[in-house]
C-alpha cells in the first residue's frame, strides 16, 4: 500500500514508505490551511482518498475500494472517519462501500443514482460540508458512467487556499476515461464544465495512468512544450496525482484542446465531439 500526504499548503509531506514525488508550492503560508488530501494507492494503479479537515480532524474517504486499507490510514493520521464520498458506480471506486456503510453505521456515503450502498443521493450542484470548515460542491460529469459525479473541494475558511477536485475516471492527468456508458459529445461536455473550475483547482484522478497518457498526448500533439513538462512530471514522480491543476490541463491533455489546430489535423475533424470521438479512438488503439 502506497501513502503519500498532500496538503494544500507550501509543501508536500509524506509517509515514510511513500514514493518520492516532487514538491507544489501553493503558498508561502503553512499554518493557515485546513484542508488536506491523503491519496492511498489501494491497488496497482487505483486511488482511494482521504479529505481531511485539520481542525476537526474528520475525514472524507473518496472512492473506498479496501475499507482496511484506508482505516490504517486514518488511524495514522489520527482522524476520524465522517463520511464516504464516490464518484461512480464502478466496482474499484465503491466496491468498499457495503463494508465502509456497515463499519461506519452513522455516517453518510454521498454518490450518484447508481452507486451501491450509498445513503445521500447528490446530482449536479449539490452540496455538503466535510468536517467544521470543507464545502464539497457536486458536478455532473455523464460519459463514463451515467452516474459519475465529480467534486469540487474548497477549504470555506481561508478563501486563499486552493481547491481540489475529485476526477473519479472522467478527467486523468493528461486523459480521459473511456466512453462506456456515453458519448463523445457528453466527455466533451464533462471535460468543459471542469474547465470552468479556477485555474489553480488541484486535480485528484483515480487512476496512475499519467505515463500511458503523456505517451499518448506527445503523438498527438508533439509540438506543445506543456506535453514536455508534463513527460518531466510523469519521469520524475511515481504518483501524480495532486501534481497537476485545471490550469495545467488546459495546456497539455489534448483531450481538453479540441480547438487546435494540430490536434484537429490528427483527428481530420472540426466539430468538437467528432474531434473528441477521434481522439479517443486513437487512444484506446495507440501502444507506444
Amino acid at each position: 500500500m502506497t501513502v503519500l500526504s498532500i496538503a494544500f499548503r507550501s509543501r508536500i509531506s509524506f509517509c515514510s514508505r511513500a514514493p518520492s514525488i516532487g514538491i507544489r508550492a501553493f503558498s508561502s503560508t503553512v499554518k493557515a490551511f485546513k484542508m488536506r488530501v491523503v491519496p492511498v494507492l489501494v491497488s496497482a494503479d487505483n486511488y482511494a482518498y482521504l479529505l481531511i479537515d485539520e481542525p476537526s480532524r474528520k475525514a472524507a474517504v473518496v472512492d473506498v475500494l479496501d475499507v482496511e486499507k484506508v482505516q490504517a490510514v486514518a488511524v495514522k493520521e489520527g482522524v476520524s472517519i465522517v463520511a464516504g464520498i464516490t464518484t461512480h458506480h464502478h466496482q474499484d471506486h465503491s466496491g468498499g462501500n457495503k463494508t465502509l456503510v456497515s463499519t461506519y453505521p452513522s455516517i453518510p456515503v454521498y454518490g450518484g443514482f447508481d452507486v451501491p450502498a450509498k445513503t445521500d443521493l447528490v446530482e449536479d450542484g449539490g452540496e455538503f460540508t466535510v468536517g467544521d470548515n470543507i464545502h464539497v460542491r457536486c458536478l455532473a460529469t455523464p460519459c463514463h458512467t451515467k452516474d459519475s459525479i465529480c467534486f469540487y473541494v474548497t477549504d470555506t475558511s481561508n478563501k486563499s487556499q486552493s481547491g481540489g477536485v475529485f476526477t473519479g475516471d472522467t478527467l486523468f492527468i493528461g486523459g480521459c476515461g473511456r466512453f462506456f456508458e456515453g458519448t463523445a459529445e457528453q466527455m466533451h461536455a464533462s471535460l468543459s464544465k471542469l474547465a470552468t473550475l479556477p485555474d489553480d483547482t488541484v486535480v485528484y484522478n483515480g487512476h496512475e495512468y499519467t505515463a500511458g497518457n503523456v505517451a499518448f498526448a506527445k503523438s498527438i500533439e508533439p509540438d506543445n512544450p506543456a506535453i514536455d513538462r508534463l513527460l518531466k512530471l510523469a519521469q520524475e514522480n511515481k504518483v501524480t496525482t495532486g501534481l497537476s491543476t485545471i490550469g495545467d490541463e488546459k495546456e497539455w491533455n489534448v483531450f481538453m484542446r479540441l480547438d487546435k489546430d494540430a490536434i484537429k489535423r490528427v483527428t481530420g475533424a472540426v466539430e468538437p465531439g467528432a474531434v473528441m470521438n477521434s481522439l479517443r479512438e486513437l487512444k484506446n488503439s495507440f501502444r507506444g
